[in-house]
């Protein structure tokens, strides 16, 4: 059995986490791993090759939409907002993820 980093995510959360950057704020991927790295105090440090797929799949349920800009440093970037959809669903994932962290401290506290 592989030992798993401190820094991996486990699969799905970044379906939750990205949504939640983008509660406040559109931004372009770069912008968003480095909210995510900042907030989580360097615990999360979210690569290309999971970021931009699970953009991808929050693209294809309609929970975010984009749009092409330019960047802080005058380059071509994709920027990613939450829609009305993704603002409900977040909600609801929200409700699942604090449902299973009991779950799962019960467990652990047994």
């Amino acid at each position: 059995m592989r030992e798993r980093t401190s820094t991996e995510t486990l699969p799905g959360t970044l379906d939750l986490l990205i949504p939640k950057v983008l509660s406040r704020d559109s931004m372009h991927g770069y912008g968003i791993a480095q909210r995510l790295k900042g907030l989580s105090e360097d615990v999360l440090q979210v690569g290309e090759s999971s970021l931009y797929p699970a953009l991808q799949r929050l693209l294809l349920r309609g929970w975010v939409q984009s749009k092409w800009g330019v960047s802080d440093n005058n380059r071509r970037a994709r920027y990613y907002r939450l829609t009305e959809v993704g603002r409900k669903q977040l909600a609801r994932e929200r409700r699942d993820f604090d449902r299973l962290i009991v779950a799962i401290q019960r467990v652990l506290e047994a």
